[in-house]
Parts: structure tokens; C-alpha cells; sequence
């Protein structure tokens, strides 16, 4: 498991943050958050019940955590420290306690609060969640999956340079409810570019956001338009690939569901996330996605100067079929 929060310097303490905390209320992924820690990728919205409770206090890691990343998993709590960061308890599917380590500000607390966190509290709300970008297409999809480096979120942005719209980064969130129609629920309206991917697609209708920490190379960029606010159903899933031109082909059945069993959000954390029942479910969810949609390969050239042949092939592999 590859979790860059964990190789964070710890920042240098700071003025104290003040004692009492505004609860805000955001919109994510179908979702009504409040919020004691300042979202502003999110989207707000009006004051409402809230599905999903984000409160900051006192959260005792059960045991040691005396490691740079430390992570423990019962049946009714999921507990995630990071020394840099903070500790982190997810103790239902609608409420993440937060207890930021010293002189640590919210920008910085939300950039494992919206990743990791985020993604197992999803999961314990039965959904499937990938490690992974997705763009909506006219009503239709695209998934990417894929390595480190693999370049999800660049061709996710090349995708939205080209006029399509973005429904999430790095924590796509599957609605399986209707095994017949699987859909992709919209997080947020950002994205996370390294700087040199940033030059070449130039993303007009984007903010960039100030740099959390000066080891995180990526820069949060926050699109002003260009985002799906609305599920879609799910229509292709990629696995990305660097070669020598873009190119899309079928993986066969026995290779599709190992695919997307490997990029989804749980098995980063190895089998401990899957407690009791979970592993089961999280089984029959990835073969049902795998069986349903089906996963391909997308060879991407090497070259930001090519990624718009990516881009090309993508819309002509969804214009040959009505997924």
C-alpha cells in the first residue's frame, strides 16, 4: 500500500485553531456532510439531516501508533493515524472523528480526510469504491484505474479539456443497488495535477488551490465548470497503461475481475479492511462490476503531447456501443 500522507514532514506548530468550530454542510457523493473541518473542494450546501457527520475531538488510537502511518480495523470502528496529519476513527457509516495532530490546519487535514478516509466510510455504506478518476461522456462514462503514475487524473483532465465533464478523482464511489445499472455517485469538483501535466492541458475553468504541504507534488485544482453533479450510469472501465499508441482492448473475463478487485479502495489496506461479512460482499460486488461493464485495457503514449490520442479513442470506443 502506497499512501504518500505518511512520508509527511510534520509542519511546525502554529497558532491554535479556535475552540469552538463552525459546523458547515457540503454535498458529496449523494451525500449530505456536516462538517466541523473546512471542505471547500466540496460542494455546499443548504443546512439539512446530515448522512454523514464529520466532528473534531479526542480520538484514542487503540494499541501503538507510534509509526509515520498506523491503521487498525474492528467490526464497528476503523481507526487511520498518521503522525503528520492526525488520527482519524470512522466508528459507523455516518459519522469520522478527527484529531488533528499538533499545528496541523484543516487544508491539510482534508487531503487524507477526502482520500482514504473518505473511501472506507463509503465502503462501509456498501458501496464499491475504486482508486480511480472518472468523466462523464454524454450521459455516459469512463473509469480509469491504474498504478501509481499511470496517469488517471491527467486523462481525466485531458478529458475535461475536451469538453467532458468530471464526476470524481481518486475516490470513485459505485452505486450497485440495480445490479442492471450501476452508477458512478459525483464527488466533488476537483482535481490533482503534477505541475507539468497541469502546463499541458491547461485547465481554463479551474482554480488552483494553495500547495497543503510542500512534499504533496500534485496541485488540487478546483474546477469552476466542467463537473457532474448528477450519478451516471457506469459504461467503460480502463485500466491505464503506458505504450507506444493509444489503443483500447477487451481484458478477458478471468483477467477483469483480479483488475478490479486490485484498484479498489479496500484492498489497499490488505485484508483487515474486509472484516466478517465485508469480504464476501466486496467479492461479489467487484464480480458483479467485472461481469456487468467489463474492464479493457487503454494504452496511453507516452508524452503529454500525445494524451490527446487518449482522449480520441476513448470517444470513439464510446461511440461503437450503448454501454
Amino acid at each position: 500500500m502506497n499512501l504518500p500522507i505518511a512520508s509527511l514532514a510534520r509542519p511546525e506548530p502554529q497558532m491554535a485553531a479556535a475552540s469552538k468550530r463552525v459546523r458547515r454542510f457540503y454535498k458529496a457523493y449523494g451525500l449530505v456532510i456536516r462538517s466541523e473541518v473546512a471542505l471547500p473542494e466540496l460542494e455546499p450546501t443548504a443546512p439539512a439531516t446530515p448522512d454523514l457527520e464529520i466532528a473534531v475531538g479526542r480520538v484514542d488510537f487503540p494499541g501503538t501508533a507510534s509509526q509515520a502511518a498506523a491503521f487498525r480495523f474492528e467490526p464497528t470502528r476503523q481507526y487511520l493515524s498518521w503522525q503528520a496529519v492526525g488520527t482519524f476513527m470512522i466508528s459507523s457509516a455516518n459519522r469520522i472523528d478527527v484529531d488533528p495532530a499538533p499545528g496541523v490546519e484543516d487544508p491539510l487535514l482534508a487531503f487524507p480526510l477526502l482520500g482514504p478516509v473518505m473511501a472506507l466510510a463509503l465502503h462501509q455504506r456498501g458501496l464499491l469504491v475504486l482508486h480511480a478518476s472518472a468523466i462523464a461522456v454524454n450521459g455516459k462514462s469512463v473509469i480509469f484505474m491504474g498504478d501509481k503514475g499511470a496517469g488517471k487524473s491527467t486523462t481525466a483532465g485531458a478529458m475535461i479539456g475536451a469538453g467532458h465533464r468530471l464526476l470524481t478523482d481518486d475516490v470513485v464511489a459505485l452505486d450497485l443497488s440495480d445490479p442492471d445499472r450501476p452508477m458512478i455517485l459525483p464527488g466533488f469538483p476537483q482535481l490533482k495535477l503534477a505541475a507539468d501535466a497541469a502546463s499541458a492541458i491547461r485547465l481554463e475553468q479551474a482554480e488552483v488551490r494553495p500547495q497543503v504541504h510542500p512534499q504533496i507534488d500534485k496541485a488540487q485544482h478546483r474546477l469552476r465548470e466542467g463537473f457532474a453533479a448528477e450519478a451516471v450510469p457506469v459504461s467503460r472501465i480502463y485500466v491505464l497503461e503506458r505504450g507506444v499508441r493509444a489503443a483500447i482492448s477487451p481484458l478477458t473475463g478471468a483477467a477483469a475481475l483480479p483488475a478490479i478487485i486490485k484498484f479498489s479502495y479496500a484492498t489497499r489496506f490488505g485484508r483487515q479492511a474486509l472484516p466478517g461479512g465485508f469480504a464476501a460482499l466486496h467479492l461479489r460486488q467487484c464480480a458483479q462490476i467485472a461481469g456487468r461493464t467489463g474492464v479493457s485495457r487503454l494504452e496511453v503514449p507516452a508524452g503529454l503531447a500525445r494524451i490527446d490520442e487518449a482522449v480520441a479513442v476513448i470517444e470513439a470506443d464510446l461511440a461503437s456501443g450503448t454501454g
